[in-house]
């Protein structure tokens, strides 16, 4: 009998660490997806500011009113990456308690999504992303080296937001990072370009 029991604990263990190793590999994931996300917001912050500040910058050439309009992009971007971050992810927290519910097991509430943390996250990794353009131009007074900083920046930080969602989405590094630098470019210069266009024809 006692050999019995030794040789069942010894088996009980392998279980418990296999349990423990789930568990750890579950909440990374978790964490992935988050960090994933917040780069994205970031990303999104970034390029967006950025974009309204070269087609503010390409008719408007005084510092204060392309500071103004990146400063309008980071409020108004950051709010409504906020409250759209909210009502999807209060979405989805309905959905998973009312499928709890209908099972008869809601002691897992606490491990639904938080729609209000959601928000808050969102929103700083947007403010985060716009910060970096509105910095790059903020005390440069000098019209066509404040738009070369802020292109040179805004390059900079999208290779680096690239290559971080390259890195969390198991991606390859640098065509992922590429992609994203080169999009960027594409957006500040279609923006530039057409609210040029707009400015020559009196629009």
């Amino acid at each position: 009998m006692d050999l019995e029991k030794q040789n069942n604990k010894e088996q009980e263990v392998p279980v418990a660490m296999v349990e423990t190793e789930e568990v750890e590999v579950f909440d990374y994931t978790k964490r992935a997806q988050w960090l994933r996300a917040a780069v994205l917001g970031a990303n999104d912050g970034l390029l967006s500011t950025a974009s309204l500040m070269m087609g503010v910058g390409a008719v408007k050439q005084d510092v204060k009113t392309m500071i103004l309009t990146g400063v309008a992009g980071l409020v108004g971007g950051a709010c409504s990456m906020a409250i759209g971050e909210f009502v999807s992810v209060y979405s989805q927290y309905d959905i998973e308690f009312a499928q709890m519910k209908r099972e008869g097991n809601t002691q897992g509430k606490d491990k639904l999504p938080n729609p209000y943390t959601a928000a808050v996250a969102s929103a700083v990794a947007f403010a985060v992303g716009a910060l970096v353009p509105l910095l790059g131009a903020a005390f440069i007074k000098d019209y066509k080296v404040r738009l070369g900083v802020v292109v040179a920046v805004v390059s900079l930080a999208l290779l680096v937001f690239g290559g971080l969602g390259a890195v969390l989405g198991k991606a390859p590094f640098v065509k992922s990072s590429l992609r994203v630098l080169i999009g960027g470019w594409l957006a500040m210069a279609v923006t530039f370009g057409l609210t040029k266009l707009a400015g020559h024809v009196g629009v």
